[in-house]
């Protein structure tokens, strides 16, 4: 019997025989290795040699120091968050507060901060997964009902004074966090920005919203050069990275990296139109629409032909208009030698091939395959 053939780990340089499991660098999606260690390593260059793997035991190496950077990363920006809001005695533990262990992933699932006494997990739990009191048997899926449960039980325990709240259902034991909260219902906005009108309830809010005039943006991505004023936008933006798609539709299988496309996307289910003209009755499910359609009222055409005078209020218009001058017909009948410089033009066109009449009178009989004729013959009825 020959010898069997052996690969080297680009890792750690050891032979990996025929019969080991081993995982290529460049070409896995589901553990994403080439990200995690150009996050890990951002210099290592994987082209020195062709189709570079990893061994098993590099590989589980990997991960777990990537899952540790980001325990590191999550709780350094806690921290850091609590400095600027000036919160005082705050305590990170275990054992208050946990999800079901069944789903955890990393460490991190299972550390919680304490704000006070406002519990606030560092990584959200999934629709399935459950928050449990240590102290009894109480489990709900709410993290916000599971903090007040908590609230009781601390006052219960301690025998201090609980500060509710005469509006809604909150409640702490500190006092002073009573009056923040109560900002939000009397609009009390006490910190104010020395350069523009901005005013907030929080001065962690001004900070944030100083970067806009300071340009300053400590937020930045360790892959590429994207940087960015707020952590939540990092998030967001390392989502393109990963390909992480966490807001998934419960209907259908869409699933996006941010929960505004997921609330636009639903809204096609729901048929909702929340976005209303002022001026009409026109309303839409999108506010890119109706800044489109409230054009039509200002007569507004911000977008311009270079060539001649030409303006329009939507870019795809202008796109069309364009060809005009470049004389391109990129859509093209299958059937004869027709060709269009628009879609709707060029599936007037087929209509003729397939005798199709898809416009048809509501008082008589007629059929069209154009809507304009079915205009004109409107007009008989009508008498205008």
């Amino acid at each position: 019997m020959g010898e069997k053939s052996t690969k080297n780990c680009r890792i750690c340089s050891l032979d990996i025989v025929e019969t080991e499991q081993y995982y290529f660098l460049n070409n896995d999606t589901n553990l994403m290795l080439q990200f995690k260690l150009l996050n890990l390593l951002p210099k290592i260059d994987l082209n020195i040699t062709p189709n570079p793997i990893s061994c098993n035991r590099c590989t589980i190496a990997i991960k777990e120091i990537y899952e540790f950077k980001q325990l590191c990363i999550q709780t350094e920006m806690t921290l850091r968050n609590l400095r600027q809001q000036g919160v005082i005695n705050t305590e990170l533990c275990v054992g208050n507060m946990k999800v079901e262990p069944s789903n955890l992933q990393i460490i991190s699932d299972n550390y919680l901060e304490i704000n006070a006494d406002v519990p606030v997990c560092i990584k959200e739990p999934s629709k399935t997964e459950l928050y449990y009191c240590c102290n009894c048997n109480f489990n709900t899926n709410k993290k916000t009902i599971l903090v007040r449960h908590l609230i009781h039980e601390k006052v219960k325990l301690t025998g201090g004074k609980l500060f509710k709240c005469r509006i809604c259902d909150y409640c702490t034991i500190r006092k002073w966090l009573l009056k923040v909260h109560m900002r939000k219902h009397n609009g009390e906005k006490p910190f104010k920005c020395d350069i523009c009108d901005y005013c907030s309830s929080q001065i962690g809010n001004l900070k944030t919203h100083m970067r806009k005039h300071t340009g300053e943006k400590p937020f930045k991505c360790d892959i590429c050069d994207y940087c960015s004023s707020q952590i939540g936008n990092l998030k967001i933006h390392m989502r393109k990275h990963t390909g992480e798609k966490p807001f998934k539709c419960n209907i259908c299988d869409y699933c996006s990296s941010q929960t505004g496309d997921l609330k636009k996307h639903m809204r096609k289910h729901t048929g909702e139109k929340p976005f209303k003209c002022n001026i009409c009755g026109y309303c839409s499910s999108q506010t890119g629409d109706l800044k489109i359609h409230i054009r039509k009222h200002t007569g507004e055409k911000p977008f311009k032909c270079n060539i001649c005078d030409y303006g329009s209020s939507q870019i795809g218009s202008l796109n069309r208009h364009i060809r005009m001058h470049t004389i391109k017909k990129p859509f093209k009948c299958h059937i004869c030698d027709y060709c269009s410089i628009t879609k709707e033009k060029l599936n007037l066109h087929i209509r003729k091939h397939t005798g199709e009449k898809s416009f048809k009178c509501n008082i008589c009989d007629y059929f069209c395959t154009v809507k304009s004729d079915l205009r004109r013959h409107l007009r008989k009825h009508t008498g205008n």
